[in-house]
């Protein structure tokens, strides 16, 4: 009978599928986020001590990016995403039980470890076992959903802290957040994994030289190298300054949290949408970066509350972007160096990040929170317009 392979192929894009989800879930189901400054400052730390810890964690990230992911290429990807919450259980421990500048210190370069091992190979890891499965048509679609139960984790978290920390102060957070991390090790070891037999044998620096190669040699694969951080970047950074942004409109500070769950909302949607969004190639992409990037400019300059519907429906179509970016990133990578170009795309979005804070900084610094969102969604018209054009003659291939 012919319906049983099918069948039997479903069977193993759920249980993949179901791993990622709460994966992604428990990944950012961390109680710590929103209150870990407030430790910080408890314990004594001066800002611009604060200030070195996000740094460090900043370095700690940029310089681990890419050789992490020829690492997860080389060896195994799943035990990245097992090892990866281990290190950040373990910064998070040393946080809430020896409070200091030197343990945060530590800490932070766990966490930053922690999220470099699974930055690329678990895009690696979803991607190629969806095309084992005849499947790799679904990755968008996956992915969104995956990144929308991490903004729904990250919300949740944020509701949950306040009472937890209320109840049983830091140590309580803490040890609720080290549990988290144990657990995602636990749900990460469920991912199947299924190298081919050349996979591994490889030492990481080979790998690492093998997958830049790959990038050197075509053009299609730079191209979606570049056009990762282009769609990711801005709006990841402008997401720091959103509580700014929404305190310009006028609203009392009780109501800031509030209409920040707007946003996120919008970009959960996002998420949830992209897989819909993956149909209508090249030119639906161009149109997409565009129409959020004018839905910021209008929703920004408004300086109202009702404006901030707009952003919230651009940063929900940034998001999508940003999942159909990867995806054609990942249509363009052959298996062997999937986790290390990823990687590289990563490594791309961090330092452009850097970049958009200072410039922030320096606009925002002379004028309205409301001016400078404005100003960043010129990166995405001047991206859409390099779409259109790059694609003039190639048709509406997919994304």
């Amino acid at each position: 009978m012919t319906t049983t392979p099918p069948r039997v192929s479903d069977d193993r894009v759920r249980r993949l599928t179901s791993t990622l989800y709460g994966y992604a879930f428990l990944e950012d189901f961390i109680l710590l986020y929103p209150v870990y400054a407030l430790l910080f400052s408890d314990t004594g730390l001066s800002v611009w001590q604060i200030s070195s810890l996000f740094a460090l964690w900043s370095v700690t990230g940029v310089l681990l990016e890419v050789p992490s992911g020829a690492w997860a290429d080389a060896v195994s990807r799943r035990l990245l995403l097992w090892l990866g919450p281990l290190l950040s259980a373990a910064g998070f421990a040393l946080w809430v039980l020896v409070p200091s500048y030197g343990a945060f210190a530590v800490g932070f370069v766990l966490w930053g470890a922690g999220g470099a091992l699974g930055s690329g190979a678990l895009e690696a890891l979803v991607y190629d076992e969806l095309e084992r499965l005849d499947a790799a048509d679904r990755y968008a679609r996956v992915m969104g959903r995956a990144r929308a139960a991490g903004l729904v984790a990250v919300m949740a978290a944020m509701g949950l802290a306040g009472p937890v920390l209320a109840w049983g102060g830091h140590a309580a957070v803490g040890a609720a957040s080290v549990l988290v991390c144990l657990l995602t090790a636990v749900v990460a070891a469920r991912f199947p994994e299924h190298r081919s037999p050349a996979a591994g044998h490889d030492s990481w620096t080979a790998t690492l030289r093998a997958g830049l190669a790959e990038a050197r040699a075509d053009r299609s694969v730079r191209g979606a190298l570049l056009l990762v951080p282009a769609v990711s970047a801005v709006w990841g950074a402008l997401d720091e300054y959103t509580p700014l942004l929404v305190r310009g409109t006028g609203v009392a500070d009780g109501t800031v949290p509030y209409l920040l769950l707007l946003i996120w909302a919008g970009a959960t949607a996002g998420s949830l949408l992209a897989g819909e969004g993956e149909r209508t190639g090249t030119a639906g992409l161009a149109a997409l970066l565009a129409g959020a990037g004018l839905a910021l400019v209008v929703g920004a300059v408004d300086g109202s509350p009702a404006g901030l519907v707009l952003v919230a429906l651009a940063f929900g179509g940034f998001q999508a972007a940003t999942v159909l970016a990867d995806a054609r990133l990942q249509r363009r990578i052959e298996d062997g160096g999937r986790a290390t170009l990823t990687s590289v795309a990563g490594l791309g979005t961090e330092l452009a990040t850097v970049s958009v804070y200072g410039g922030y900084a320096v606009i925002a610094s002379g004028h309205a929170h409301g001016t400078a969102f404005a100003v960043f969604a010129v990166p995405y018209l001047v991206t859409a317009g390099v779409l259109l054009v790059g694609g003039k003659g190639r048709g509406r291939g997919g994304v």
